[in-house]
């Protein structure tokens, strides 16, 4: 079974906001590099999206809707809906991740 996987826009800023700062603070190569394998660990979402984990910061709060997969040191938020595997957010995981997840998942 292959699902379709999608980013939020959201998502997509969040790989445009990586690939700039790396440019500017790093090479060009790994501004290329980076938002490139992210997006591989995506796709490999759509052969099995069940393989990633529940953010910790959401199963404190009781929210098992949501799964992970990582890049290290960057994280991607999804969450399977139907046969779509929607991307919300693309952050590096040495962030604030609790206030993260909890403005962009919940809205507050």
């Amino acid at each position: 079974m292959s699902y379709k996987v999608l980013l939020t826009q959201g998502a997509e800023r969040d790989l445009e906001a990586i690939y700039d700062y790396i440019a500017e603070n790093d090479t060009q190569a790994n501004a290329d590099y980076v938002p490139d394998k992210l997006m591989e660990v995506a796709e490999t979402l759509a052969a099995f999206p069940e393989r990633g984990s529940y953010p910790k910061e959401l199963l404190t709060l009781g929210i098992r809707e949501y799964r992970q997969a990582h890049f290290k040191p960057y994280r991607l938020i999804y969450r399977v809906s139907g046969k779509q595997v929607i991307v919300y957010i693309i952050a590096d995981g040495r962030r604030d991740m609790q206030t993260l997840l909890t403005r962009r998942m919940l809205g507050v």
